[in-house]
């Protein structure tokens, strides 16, 4: 089996699962991470032949692929703000979304000077939004939280192999009586659950069978629980002036914004680069 045959059996494998070119675009990685070669070299040595420990892992990868297996779990890793973060079953798979939410937050923080702040994490996952902060402004002091074991030992895999010193802790946030522990704080950022049951009819395979439930879905009756449990933690712990960044559901950008939106918060909506309502940014008055 050539390298270009090997990239060809990927793509039959996925062809009724994604598109053409994102078809592609997992068989060069795919195929990156068996050979080591990058996209130029697969297509200058498109015909070179695959070992046999490279075609039996090849075709064990497109079996799985076929499953609706994202690539970012047979692989181990995804990127995010160009780093590489371990992901495994424990882990939602880093969006490019969040990217944006934490671009936000170090655009802000590079206007202000880049002030040696405080900030609470909530969701921790993979640990890609609390270690990109800490590597892209160091003078943060990062703290962040999740419910999930499993997680949070994937997160301190990828602090100590980032070299990001932030202080991780399990921790089911939702539970009142744990927010009383944690420290205030100048800014807080959450990428949490936001997806409604009754969303789950349109979304793909891989992710519904593959990455973590909890991560995703809240109950249609309860879609902001996350959101008030931030809210009531900020009204007391919260520093005056003080930030909050929030990943949202598209679908509920108004309900979240009134919800920030008053006396004590001044919020405002932004729009991913889709074009749909998937961020906010409340600042505390007082």
């Amino acid at each position: 089996m050539t390298l270009q045959e090997g990239k060809q059996t990927i793509i039959n494998s996925i062809s009724s699962l994604y598109d053409g070119r994102e078809s592609g675009n997992i068989a060069s990685l795919l195929v990156e991470w068996i050979t080591g070669k990058g996209r130029i070299d697969q297509l200058l040595d498109k015909q070179q032949l695959l070992t046999d420990n490279e075609r039996t892992v090849l075709i064990n990868a497109a079996q799985r692929l076929g499953t609706g297996e994202p690539v970012q779990y047979i692989v181990g890793i995804a990127w995010f703000m160009g780093l590489p973060f371990k992901v495994t079953p424990d882990t939602l798979i880093p969006r490019p979304e969040t990217e944006e939410l934490v671009e936000w937050m170090i655009r802000d923080l590079q206007e202000q000077g880049n002030p040696p702040l405080s900030v609470l994490e909530i969701g921790t996952g993979s640990g890609c939004i609390p270690i990109s902060l800490k590597i892209k402004a160091p003078g943060l002091l990062v703290q962040t939280v999740d419910i999930s074991g499993g997680a949070v030992e994937v997160a301190r895999e990828n602090a100590l192999k980032l070299n990001a010193a932030i202080e991780i802790i399990q921790m089911d946030f939702l539970n009142p009586t744990n927010r009383t522990l944690l420290k205030p704080v100048d800014m807080i950022v959450s990428n949490p659950p936001y997806i409604k049951e009754n969303e789950r009819a349109s979304m793909h395979l891989n992710v519904l069978n593959y990455e973590p439930a909890g991560a995703l879905f809240v109950p249609d009756n309860d879609a902001l629980i996350f959101y008030r449990a931030i809210r009531t933690y900020s009204e007391s712990s919260l520093k005056p002036m003080g930030s909050i960044y929030l990943e949202i559901n598209e679908q509920l950008g108004n309900e979240v914004l009134e919800l920030f939106n008053d006396s004590v918060f001044q919020a405002v909506l932004k729009k991913d680069m889709q074009g749909k309502d998937r961020m906010i940014r409340a600042v505390k008055r007082i």
